[in-house]
């Protein structure tokens, strides 16, 4: 089949004219589009690209050494398994307080509801003087534990314990519109029809509630991970026990590393866009479920 030189001279005028288009897209539409097209460049795309760029100024086998040193490694392990972790705690814990609030009616109820964003004002230092404070072996909560020999403050429980009082606030805020919005005519539609509340809970209410679920412990995570301000306080940050990456990183721009600090941050963000994508993939499958 020839083609004839009308349709020729069509595609290459096409082909000719995709820079154009592309520009025409990102200077075109309103001013709304533009706006925002060089907000993201400045505030995300430019950053990012610059330490990729930095980070490939190293060998192959220098990034390779730094990003699996076994301190790196230790710190990778200390960030992201105690960041799901913890997130997937607040995922359980964050639902319940959510249902409570919304649910029922109790004295002070105006205060605890306002409490749960205390940790987006409040200064991450401060939240990590107060937990060290109260979660030391002296501490009211601390000393409690302290007998059976477990200790929270300074090591990598305690870690645990600051991720999860900075990012319990994400899963609440967002289940807590949900079940705003669900009626409970449904659930005593469940129950007339003979299921019980295990049935009613796993088969009515979770299944509009698991998409919102799971963005809460999506950026609950991504908030553990990016963690510093309380965490230095909470943890003794000794190598191989309580030391995470944000804290490594620090350390390494103190000895003026900064190709070292450059390739951990490159490898935090690659695993934080591995896992964020997984968890986006459970968000859909979620929405699926639902439907």
């Amino acid at each position: 089949m020839t083609i004839s030189s009308p349709e020729v001279a069509s595609r290459s005028h096409s082909r000719n004219n995709l820079p154009n288009k592309i520009f025409s897209l990102l200077t075109g539409g309103s001013w709304a589009w533009r706006i925002t097209i060089v907000y993201l460049t400045v505030m995300l795309l430019v950053p990012i690209v610059a330490m990729l760029v930095k980070s490939s100024a190293e060998p192959l086998p220098e990034f390779w050494r730094i990003a699996t040193s076994p301190v790196a490694l230790s710190a990778y392990d200390v960030t992201f398994t105690t960041s799901l972790v913890t997130a997937f705690i607040n995922g359980i814990f964050g639902t319940l307080l959510a249902w409570v609030i919304v649910r029922y009616d109790f004295p002070l109820k105006k205060i605890i509801d306002a409490s749960i964003d205390l940790p987006f004002a409040l200064p991450t230092a401060v939240a990590g003087l107060t937990l060290a404070t109260v979660y030391s072996e002296n501490g009211w909560i601390g000393s409690l534990f302290a007998p059976f020999g477990i200790k929270i403050a300074f090591t990598r429980l305690g870690v645990g314990v600051a991720m999860t009082f900075i990012s319990l606030s994400f899963v609440v805020r967002t289940v807590q519109p949900v079940l705003q919005e669900m009626e409970k005519e449904i659930e005593e539609a469940a129950w007339s029809l003979g299921a019980n509340q295990l049935q009613t809970f796993t088969r009515v209410i979770l299944p509009p509630l698991l998409p919102s679920i799971l963005t809460g412990v999506a950026l609950g995570f991504s908030r553990a991970v990016g963690e510093f301000g309380s965490t230095v306080i909470i943890a003794s940050n000794t190598p191989f026990q309580d030391l995470i990456a944000p804290i490594l990183i620090f350390q390494r721009l103190e000895q003026y590393d900064y190709s070292g600090a450059t390739v951990i941050g490159v490898v935090m963000l690659l695993i934080s866009l591995v896992l964020l994508i997984a968890i986006n993939l459970l968000q859909a499958w979620g929405r699926r479920y639902d439907h």
